[in-house]
């Protein structure tokens, strides 16, 4: 008797994502794979999130609803909840293409055991039609799954979520989300999945579609505590990578890492910014620019870059006056 196919698990955190919840519902519903359990967990949404979500219960989403803790515990629970072979985390203002998990399937069925799959994502706005899928280094496979980390913290590579998908076995070496973390918490967690894969397998068919540029995002905040959640992140990715590959290309990595954090958040921290530049130099200093605005990068070469970006923060504020 031929084994049923695996079981898949669609994770979706949902916080006040009412405009956007139905699309994505229907794109994890849409799905050609044929063993596939979605599971919604509403973190105490204060819009029509959970109604809407409830309605989607008889075509077997499961909704659990939870207080207000944040998008990492939301995670949290539903991998509690899931029983899936495979682990599909899809934010609830996401999208993937229908055949985005068949596909990603097939190739980690000839693959090494270990092996996750990674898959072609891009930004929209409020159409996916817009989505403007365009090749980055990061589009290939990594036999050596901690090489992809060295080029992530070199180039700065956005690690998003819903272009994973991840055997459960690798998910429960790599722990649950930290729930200190609210910015950057995916990185952070995808980190330590990585370092517990053996291989990342690329699907260039497969896609992820990220919504990007809403008002409210919790990747648009520029405040002390979204920042300070972004500083831990780092340190926790810096104990994750250095022991486990402790060579030269991982501290020249981890080096531009933290001199990108060091510009990143100065003027809001400065006395972090100062710590991050030491954490660079402790790890031999960057090896190539940060990378600027045009205009601010006008700015910095003749003012320096801090004097430059505490002009561009003075002038933020003013225009949202």
């Amino acid at each position: 008797m031929t084994p049923p196919p695996a079981l898949v698990s669609i994770l979706v955190p949902c916080y006040n994502a009412q405009r956007w919840l139905a699309a994505t519902l229907e794109s994890a519903l849409g799905q050609t794979w044929p063993r596939c359990e979605i599971i919604v967990v509403d973190d105490g949404s204060r819009d029509g999130s959970l109604a809407l979500a409830r309605q989607f219960e008889s075509r077997g989403v499961k909704v659990i609803a939870q207080a207000n803790a944040g998008a990492a515990a939301a995670r949290n629970t539903a991998l509690r909840a899931a029983r899936g072979d495979y682990l599909q985390f899809l934010d609830a203002d996401d999208l993937i293409a229908p055949d985005k998990i068949t596909r990603q399937m097939q190739r980690l069925a000839g693959g090494p055991p270990g092996a996750i799959a990674s898959s072609a994502w891009a930004r929209f706005q409020l159409d996916p039609l817009e989505a403007d899928f365009r090749p980055e280094p990061a589009w290939r496979d990594f036999p050596v799954a901690v090489d992809f980390l060295r080029l992530h913290f070199n180039e700065g590579w956005m690690m998003f979520p819903a272009a994973w998908l991840v055997p459960r076995s690798v998910a429960e070496a790599a722990g649950p989300w930290d729930t200190r973390l609210s910015l950057n918490d995916d990185g952070e967690y995808f980190c330590r999945v990585i370092v517990a894969a053996s291989a990342i397998l690329f699907c260039g068919d497969a896609r992820s579609f990220y919504r990007s540029g809403m008002p409210g995002s919790l990747s648009w905040r520029k405040d002390a505590a979204a920042y300070r959640s972004l500083v831990l992140s780092i340190e926790l990715n810096t104990a994750t990578l250095f022991r486990h590959a402790d060579t030269p290309a991982t501290r020249e990595a981890l080096a531009n890492a933290w001199n990108k954090l060091a510009h990143e958040i100065y003027p809001t921290l400065p006395a972090e910014s100062r710590r991050a530049l030491q954490r660079c130099r402790e790890f031999g200093g960057p090896t190539r620019p940060v990378e600027m605005g045009a205009r601010l990068q006008r700015w910095s070469n003749l003012i320096g870059w801090r004097l430059a970006k505490r002009l561009q923060q003075f002038l933020r504020a003013r225009g949202a006056s």
